[in-house]
């Protein structure tokens, strides 16, 4: 039988007949009241989940190859595979030897929080070609992570717990033109909260100042598959990490030039280097960690040597360019010739901060949204202590005379928990902010 909770009100809540008396976080009760207790089901945020219920583990999906996603470049499919097109197309900014195409998978919808997803895959792979899988989560307030690469000896850990995935697969040609396939992919994913990391303040997004090029190249194609026209407005960064699908500006810049300042999604990856995301802190950054946060590796080859002066492919760096401005971005900012701007990239802020609270209770499910009736994502076994980002009015629950409309956020579960289940004297937890 699970423990019914302790009740927690808030201001104007019904209260029960018998006196409550605070004793700090937690509530001392009536005899009368305790035997109510142990007669009365608990909260409906715990009675709704039915045994049959089990646990939560990992879960596992087969991507729909043979449907064309409406999100490709470069690609075809012939005898049950994808396979790369033409091995003479490449990301414009990269300026690349090497052909590449792309296939955006759809969202796959999730019924728990994950943060740890490993790819299986089938592929032909010529000497020399690749097949990537990147993927990417959406957490319950609607916030993307970045793209990661993941394997099946290297799964990709999200930096938050997530309810819904997209994969992103890219296909790269030989050096002597030839080309990849994939015949098939699935992807498990499951909860690893012993990755989340310790509380931390709130953050703004990185801002830097990295020198500027022209990326011009009408007529070419981006990383995204979008074709290049004259006056267009984007701009391409040196990691897959924060670009954005063909259209979005899920992943965008505010450019500042001598003029004025834009904001321009990512639609390509480059110049010089694809896997340097040096708006990403060193313990996280893909490649080069040995450089601080904000200089681009171009930038550290060309002014003081680093890696001898190359970029990551081998390439005597001549500029030390960390982004490429498509031409109306360019020319919008007031750039005449190449040179340095201000960039803040947008998604990279930490969010709110969080604050940890202990729990108490048994079987305590965690909801995709602030109602019972919403989709359990994770599931508290025991009494713990979790980080809550946020609070919103959600569902009424009721226990013992004693209601709570409150909800809050747990990032590393990616969902909403009954704040009758927080162990302190405020229905309203104090110092965290709304949702």
């Amino acid at each position: 039988m699970r423990r019914d909770p302790r009740p927690t009100a808030l201001p104007g809540a019904v209260r029960p007949a018998a006196r409550l008396v605070r004793r700090g976080p937690a509530a001392a009760v009536s005899l009368l009241a305790l035997v109510a207790l142990s007669l009365t089901a608990g909260p409906a945020a715990a009675r709704d989940a039915a045994p049959a219920d089990g646990p939560l583990g990992s879960v596992s999906w087969r991507a729909d190859l043979s449907v064309p996603s409406g999100d490709e470049t470069n690609v075809s499919r012939a005898d049950g595979a994808l396979r790369l097109r033409d091995p003479h197309v490449r990301p414009a900014s990269a300026r690349s030897p090497r052909g590449q195409g792309t296939v955006l998978l759809p969202v796959h919808r999730l019924d728990r929080a994950v943060d740890r997803i490993t790819p299986d895959v089938d592929v032909t792979l010529p000497a020399g070609s690749q097949v990537v899988v990147d993927v990417r989560g959406q957490d319950g307030l609607g916030r993307w992570t970045e793209w990661r690469e993941a394997s099946a000896d290297d799964p990709a850990v999200l930096p938050r717990a997530v309810t819904r995935v997209q994969a992103r697969i890219v296909l790269v040609a030989a050096a002597d033109g030839a080309v990849p396939g994939i015949r098939a992919l699935s992807l498990s994913a499951e909860l690893d909260v012993d990755d989340a990391g310790p509380s931390v303040a709130a953050a703004a997004s990185l801002t830097a100042t990295v020198y500027a090029t022209r990326e011009g190249l009408v007529g070419g194609t981006t990383a995204n598959g979008h074709v290049i026209v004259a006056d267009d407005h984007f701009v391409a960064l040196p990691s897959r990490r924060g670009l954005s699908p063909k259209g979005s500006g899920q992943y965008s810049v505010r450019v500042c030039g001598p003029a004025r300042c834009e904001t321009a999604p990512v639609w390509d990856v480059g110049p010089w280097n694809t896997r340097d995301d040096y708006w990403n802190p060193s313990s996280t950054r893909e490649s080069f960690k040995d450089l601080p946060r904000g200089r681009p590796e171009a930038q550290a080859a060309y002014l003081e040597g680093y890696n001898g002066g190359l970029d990551g492919s081998g390439r005597r760096v001549l500029n030390p360019a960390g982004i490429d401005l498509a031409d109306g971005t360019f020319h919008n900012v007031g750039l005449n010739d190449n040179g340095y701007v201000t960039v803040e990239y947008l998604w990279t802020a930490a969010g709110a901060a969080t604050t940890s609270f202990p729990t108490w209770g048994t079987d305590v499910n965690i909801r995709q949204q602030a109602t019972s009736a919403s989709t359990r994502v994770a599931q508290l076994a025991g009494p713990t202590t979790v980080r809550v980002q946020c609070q919103v009015r959600g569902q009424l629950v009721q226990s013992n005379g004693y209601s709570n409309d409150a909800w809050s956020y747990l990032p590393d579960y990616g969902g909403y928990v009954s704040n009758i289940f927080i162990d302190n004297a405020a229905g309203w937890l104090p110092g965290v902010p709304n949702c």
